[in-house]
């Protein structure tokens, strides 16, 4: 027989451990993993400890997360084609007329990347290297041009196909082809909140981000030339994302039609080599390796918190503070932020979504200010994206955020981590923003899945 100890002791005994070792500088898939299995030990009995395995095995066999290293594999061959860094010519050719027309072009290709890659890191380490020298050279406020760059990385977890909502929809048992079109909304949206900011403060203030000057803009001719280059790269995106939306595959089939579709475009660039591909598939296996292992660790340790009451604990908890279902999943964004100071995405995802999920269930979510709800069925779908916009917040908030030190690896000397820090602060305020609308307007996540999917609650 185990250790007897109250659920309240237990929790704090468990979460000040693992906050322990965070702090020391371990990985959090061990920190999570060796400590479920000493907890498991010591406060559990024989049976208890079959369910290391039980929780493993699943997320081992499970289809869905095939889809993670196809995705990832899409994005690094890509990468390596050199796609990238043509897409940003097309776009700035284009925009770079328009006062702030650069920050703008470095938002939009973020957008454009974010349907094809799918993680962070990728975008926002290849993008600093394209962007941001070109936006400094030509004069642009430092602030604006790294918070541009920080702001359109982050698009990359929202906008599908997304690694974030894959592992999400594992998770919580959630339709992925609902989630993958519930998200696309919230990204254009966000997309189009960050350029409308920069324009405004450049059309105000100049300075900030000075146009072109008129001997390196191209003439309409050009740009429809250099239009042609970016053909290819769309088409592969309005092909993956539109066997998804029209059911014609699953998404782990049109992750594999994107990978092939990816080694295609690569090949047409002239860029299909051995060295490309064993670079791509390193990549692949270190992000997925990185992804999985989290996984294992952070499922042992919630289903032990779970199996000793830390599921009844918490939502008592929450519960019993008297606040209404809005005020409930306010407080739950608000954890959400401030675990995001601290933890990688993975590990908050695996950590609250199995608790959170089955509370907001529960709750009666009838609409703010006069406008509609969300029915029960659509709450965790609802959730998901909220969940996944919140994480962005957290990819860019000191002290630290993923994406400020992504940035910070890429950018030159001159651009201080405290300069990145600050020029992070407006656009985590409109994705707050962002993520206040898709709250007050549940159909901005849910009207596509509800033509697409024909679900009741649309």
């Amino acid at each position: 027989m185990g250790l007897e100890i109250g659920i309240g002791w237990l929790s704090l005994l468990l979460f000040g451990s693992l906050g322990l070792l965070l702090m020391l500088g371990l990985p959090m898939a061990f920190c999570t993993g060796s400590l479920a299995t000493i907890f498991l030990f010591v406060f559990g009995t024989p049976a208890v400890l079959n369910m290391m395995p039980s929780r493993i095995f699943p997320f081992m066999t499970d289809y869905q997360l095939s889809a993670v290293p196809l995705f990832i594999f899409m994005a690094a061959v890509l990468e390596k084609a050199g796609i990238i860094e043509e897409l940003f010519d097309v776009i700035y050719k284009w925009l770079g007329a328009l006062k702030g027309g650069l920050a703008s072009a470095t938002v939009l290709a973020c957008t454009v990347l974010a349907a094809m890659v799918g993680v962070v890191g990728a975008t926002e380490v290849t993008m600093g290297m394209i962007a941001l020298p070109a936006m400094l050279k030509r004069n642009y406020d430092p602030k604006l041009a790294c918070g541009s760059l920080l702001a359109g990385g982050t698009l990359g977890i929202l906008i599908p196909p997304s690694v974030m909502a894959i592992v999400y929809a594992v998770v919580a048992q959630q339709s992925l082809g609902e989630l993958l079109i519930g998200s696309i909304f919230p990204g254009l949206l966000l997309s189009g909140m960050y350029i409308v900011y920069i324009t405004i403060r450049c059309y105000i203030n100049p300075a900030l981000g000075p146009a072109l000057p008129p001997e390196e803009r191209v003439n309409l001719r050009e740009k429809l030339r250099l239009l042609r280059n970016a053909l290819a790269p769309v088409l592969l995106i309005l092909l993956v994302l539109g066997v998804i939306f029209f059911g014609v595959a699953t998404p782990v089939e049109a992750a594999g039609i994107g990978t092939f579709g990816a080694l295609v475009v690569s090949a047409a660039h002239r860029r299909l080599n051995w060295v490309n591909i064993q670079e791509a598939s390193i990549a692949t296996l270190k992000a997925t390796a990185m992804v999985m292992w989290i996984f294992f660790g952070a499922t042992m340790f919630v289903g032990f918190f779970i199996v000793k009451g830390g599921q009844t604990f918490v939502a008592e908890s929450i519960l019993g503070t008297g606040l209404p279902p809005y005020g409930i999943l306010l407080l739950m964004m608000v954890v959400l932020f401030v675990l995001g100071m601290f933890l990688d995405w993975v590990g908050i995802l695996l950590l609250t979504v199995p608790i959170f999920v089955p509370i907001l269930e529960k709750l009666a979510f009838g609409g703010l200010l006069g406008f509609e709800g969300v029915k029960p069925d659509d709450i965790s779908l609802w959730y998901g994206v909220i969940f996944i916009v919140n994480m962005q917040m957290a990819f860019l908030s000191p002290p630290f955020g993923y994406s400020l030190f992504y940035l910070k690896s890429v950018a030159p000397p001159q651009i201080s981590m405290a300069t990145i820090f600050r020029s992070a602060m407006p656009f985590i305020a409109l994705q707050a923003t962002a993520n206040l609308l898709c709250i007050i307007f549940p159909q901005i996540i849910l009207w596509l899945p509800s033509i697409f999917y024909a679900r009741p609650g649309g």
